[in-house]
């Protein structure tokens, strides 16, 4: 597993948007934007169970995610590794994240889903970080 340095860990706490890649059956890319968080090392992503970066993370998890600079788009970081999907229990992650990037109270949304809406947790073991903002 490779070890986030400060500028990275930085970036991806830095409510900036990001941008998932996963692979279909077929071997074609799918990419999807999404809110990132962190635990440690690893890259958090908080999605609905079903949606096709789901179902591709768990028929192949390889995955990787680039986070891009709001202040300066030309910065970026690219974290590649592996995913492991969980469920998001009481949706604290999606709550997490919304209230990162859209302030607080944002979560109630995510809190306010019907029960068979499940939230799942996307969470990236880094083996690789590159990118003109990695340090």
């Amino acid at each position: 597993m490779t070890v986030l340095n400060d500028a990275v860990r930085t970036m991806v706490d830095g409510a900036n948007p990001a941008v998932l890649a996963t692979i279909n059956a077929d071997g074609s890319p799918q990419t999807s934007v999404v809110w990132v968080g962190r635990d440690g090392d690893d890259v958090l992503i908080s999605t609905a169970e079903g949606r096709r970066k789901d179902v591709n993370l768990r028929r192949d998890p390889r995955a990787s995610v680039s986070v891009i600079d709001k202040d300066d788009p030309l910065r970026y970081i690219e974290i590649r590794g592996t995913a492991t999907v969980t469920e998001d229990a009481g949706r604290a992650l999606a709550v997490r994240l919304a209230e990162l990037y859209e302030g607080p109270g944002a979560g109630q949304e995510y809190l306010d889903l019907p029960p068979e809406v499940v939230r799942v947790v996307v969470r990236i073991s880094p083996s690789r970080v590159t990118g003109n903002a990695a340090g």
